[in-house]
């Protein structure tokens, strides 16, 4: 989350083109010596950092100071490509539900509110600080009035999982309960009485969502947490529904900066500031998404040139992209 896509507008239309093939850079990659320590396996005795020090509740403090760090914002960019990559928010029904897990200062969420003038949009993050600045800068924007379709709550969903308000149990279960009857025999009849059931109990959350995003926060969670947290997104949305992905891919230039010493896991680094940046490749998103009960739809990586306007040096990024539903 902490190093964003750079571009300029002109730029947009082929910023997320396959500018070079990845296969290409991993031979690369893997013939030179000079990257050898990301390639090893991971011995635990060679890195300074403790166990404890990517534990979730380290690395939420280590994001909320973050934040203050940059608390006017300018860090982030509105992400412009989003209703490009994810065509799904524009196409939607009217009133749609979205969670925008990791919102950070809302640069994600002021694009999805912008295309569909109805979309309803809740947004957390640990940060109550970059939350104040989301506001701000969606109250500010010009020309539609956002108030009531954006909801921010503070939530660290990989310590506490979401609040009820959101999704209350008996919502989740429903979920669960028409998911199964629908998959198991095709029992219409049985889905419509349980949406009457549902319409009928005192309205005490919001109810399951149409979609999720993850916009570069996934990679932010120590490992071993990435599993409990996918499980606490699935619970949350209907049958049906997606969960939009995006995050640092294997050998993105971020990566390979890092210094033996700063690494702390098998591809997971931790920044000189304390917050931990995990790097993707496609087995293992496949893996943690298909383990957490998601049907893949879309699973690839961005391979994009860019150029550093001060030195003129070309930069190779590489993110995963990845649309996944829970099944019907």
């Amino acid at each position: 989350m902490s190093e964003e896509e750079t571009g300029s507008a002109s730029e947009e239309t082929r910023y997320f083109s396959k500018d070079f093939e990845w296969e290409e850079l991993r031979e690369e990659i893997e013939k030179d010596l000079s990257h050898r320590h990301h390639l090893l396996p991971f011995e635990s005795s060679s890195s300074p950092f403790s166990s404890s020090s990517s534990s979730s509740a380290n690395q939420s403090e280590a994001w909320k100071s973050f934040h203050n760090r940059h608390s006017t914002g300018r860090f982030f960019k509105e992400r412009r490509y989003l209703l490009k990559e994810f065509p799904e928010l524009l196409s939607c029904h009217d009133y749609s539900k979205v969670l925008e897990v990791g919102s950070g200062n809302g640069s994600t969420v002021l694009p999805i509110l912008r295309g569909k003038q109805s979309i309803v949009v809740y947004a957390c993050d640990c940060s109550k600080e970059a939350l104040e600045r989301a506001k701000e800068m969606i109250d500010a924007a010009d020309g539609i009035l956002f108030k009531d379709r954006f909801h921010p709550f503070v939530c660290d969903f990989s310590l506490t999982g979401f609040p009820y308000w959101l999704v209350c149990d008996s919502c989740r279960r429903d979920s669960m309960q028409k998911q199964h009857d629908f998959s198991s025999d095709g029992n219409k009849s049985k889905e419509m009485e349980l949406n009457q059931l549902s319409s009928k109990r005192d309205q005490c959350c919001t109810g399951v969502l149409d979609f999720v995003t993850l916009i570069f926060t996934l990679s932010s969670l120590p490992f071993q947490k990435m599993p409990t947290a996918l499980e606490e997104c699935i619970s949350v949305l209907k049958p049906g529904g997606l969960l939009l992905f995006r995050d640092y891919g294997l050998y993105d230039m971020t990566m390979l900066r890092f210094p033996l010493e700063q690494r702390v896991g098998f591809r997971e680094y931790m920044r000189s500031d304390g917050t931990l940046s995990c790097f993707f490749c496609l087995d293992t998103v496949r893996d943690l998404f298909v383990g957490a009960g998601f049907i893949v739809h879309e699973l690839e990586y961005c391979c994009i040139k860019s150029v550093n306007r001060r030195n003129e040096k070309q930069m190779r990024r590489v993110w995963v992209h990845g649309k996944f539903q829970k099944p019907l």
